[in-house]
């Protein structure tokens, strides 16, 4: 029988790390079932990275594990309820249910003929090319939160068809309109991925880890607007910066937008499915804007809240109604079940950290050296250790779940760094920073294995465009979240 290495190293990780607090003590000022917890804690963040089984199944195996062990609640009826907490926490089924609206997209058909009509309509020149593929991202962005399905699912299949248009293959001929196509593509979902609450899946669950730590809570419009001028500016250049720093060598495009204009002559005219679906994402939109300002008072509601996660939930149920999608579509959504046991095990896993003392001792230890550091300052180095050590990772729900509970603690214990700003300028980061690297966000492997985009060409443009993407988040996010009263 093989053995499987992926499933040894975090099984040895684990008892490494529980018996060196066993047979040497725990560190001072951390109780001995906090370093234990720890110790299965950093196993289980290991088993996503290498993820030898599903990473659902992996976060299932460690509250499974701390509950059974009583290593966050030594009482077996608090310790189950711990253990099921991430069910009920209305991010996972914000999450979930934005996959259902994904769904729907695919199913009436109109991701593609978004994409189509835009590229028919700016596709005659490369660069105005570029900004139908941005444009056309940024439109199911709000309701797309996974952009794997965005931009893998729904922008690639249409613009893979174009550069074949032009002789334009991979290898040699790449550069001649392929190559642009596709990093431009991969550099403008990750500015739209930081740019809603539910356009990356990983957002609401940072969001809930967040408010768990530093007590801050975001709702979908006062997460809008405080990304709004790094979101506008970077989608505005992104397309320009590629076509500058990664130049096609065809400029002219005529023969796309007829290629465009076949492709939808292909679709038919608009169905009423479509239209339903339209209606649907015009609504959710609406409501999450104006749901979430109390400035706002709607009917029956008044100027109470409309929980994110509501809309989403009646949004389905419209969809069912309507007949864009079946429950059998939904009960035969593997990834959306997938997703949902998968984030409400991480959340939890990411809280029990901090129920059982960790994050708080280590963040107390770690902040020390910052302290004598100019808050703001401080803060702007934790933002950059954030966002570059993720290139130690494949999977941005790993680094949310390892990472951010310690980097938005160590903020938390420096005087004088603003909680709400800090927290917003690492949640915010987690689009960005998929850019570095091809397994750094889930779209990432598409673009990298197509062929268009040489490895040397991937690396150095992931570099070069994630200090970009950096330094206006901290340049133009930092003051303006400082002066914005969100």
């Amino acid at each position: 029988m093989k053995i499987n290495w992926k499933i040894v190293v975090p099984v040895a990780v684990w008892l490494v790390f529980a018996a060196c607090g066993f047979l040497m003590g725990t560190p001072a000022g951390l109780k001995p079932h906090a370093w234990y917890y720890f110790s299965l804690f950093i196993a289980v963040v290991i088993g996503l990275i290498l993820e030898p089984i599903p990473a659902a199944a992996i976060g299932m195996i460690g509250i499974a594990i701390a509950a059974a062990a009583g290593l966050v609640e030594i009482n077996m009826g608090k310790s189950i309820a711990w253990a099921l907490s991430g069910f009920s926490d209305t991010t996972v089924w914000l999450i979930f249910g934005a996959f259902v609206f994904s769904m729907g997209y695919n199913k009436t058909g109109l991701g593609r003929r978004i994409a189509l009509r835009l590229v028919k309509s700016l596709g005659g020149h490369t660069l105005g090319l570029g900004y139908a593929i941005a444009i056309a991202d940024l439109i199911l962005a709000p309701g797309t939160p996974s952009n794997t399905a965005r931009s893998a699912g729904t922008i690639f299949p249409v613009i893979r068809n174009i550069p074949g248009l032009y002789g334009s293959e991979p290898g040699p001929t790449a550069r001649k309109i392929g190559s642009y196509i596709m990093w431009t593509a991969f550099a403008a979902t990750c500015v739209t991925s930081s740019m809603f609450i539910t356009s990356l899946a990983p957002s609401a669950a940072a969001l809930a880890i967040a408010k768990n730590i530093t007590k801050v809570d975001i709702n979908w419009l006062q997460y809008a607007l405080g990304f709004l001028p790094v979101g506008i500016i970077l989608f505005l250049i992104t397309p320009l910066l590629v076509y500058w720093i990664y130049p096609p060598e065809i400029k002219v495009s005529k023969e796309i937008p007829v290629w465009a204009s076949g492709e939808l002559g292909k679709l038919g005219p608009v169905t009423r499915q479509e239209i339903a679906m339209i209606v649907l994402v015009l609504l959710a939109i609406f409501l999450w804007i104006t749901g979430s300002n109390p400035m706002i008072s709607l009917p029956y509601v008044g100027k109470n809240f409309i929980n994110a996660t509501t809309v989403v939930l009646v949004g389905i149920v419209l969809m069912i109604v309507t007949g864009i999608v079946t429950w059998e579509d939904i009960t035969g959504n593997k990834g959306a079940w997938n997703i949902l046991v998968w984030f409400a095990t991480l959340i939890t896993m990411a809280n029990g950290l901090n129920q059982v003392g960790f994050v708080k001792w280590f963040a107390d230890l770690a902040a020390t050296p910052l302290k004598g550091f100019d808050p703001l300052m401080a803060m702007g180095l934790l933002v950059v250790l954030f966002f570059f050590i993720h290139y130690f990772f494949a999977s941005l729900t790993a680094h949310t779940v390892a990472v951010l509970p310690v980097i938005l603690a160590i903020g938390a214990n420096i005087p004088g760094v603003p909680s709400a700003p800090f927290a917003l300028l690492c949640v915010y980061s987690l689009g960005l920073m998929g850019v570095i690297s091809p397994y750094a966000t889930g779209p990432g492997p598409v673009y990298y294995g197509c062929g268009f985009i040489a490895r040397n060409d991937f690396w150095r443009l992931g570099l070069i465009f994630g200090v970009i993407f950096l330094a206006f988040l901290l340049a133009v996010g930092m003051p303006w979240l400082l002066t914005v009263k969100l």
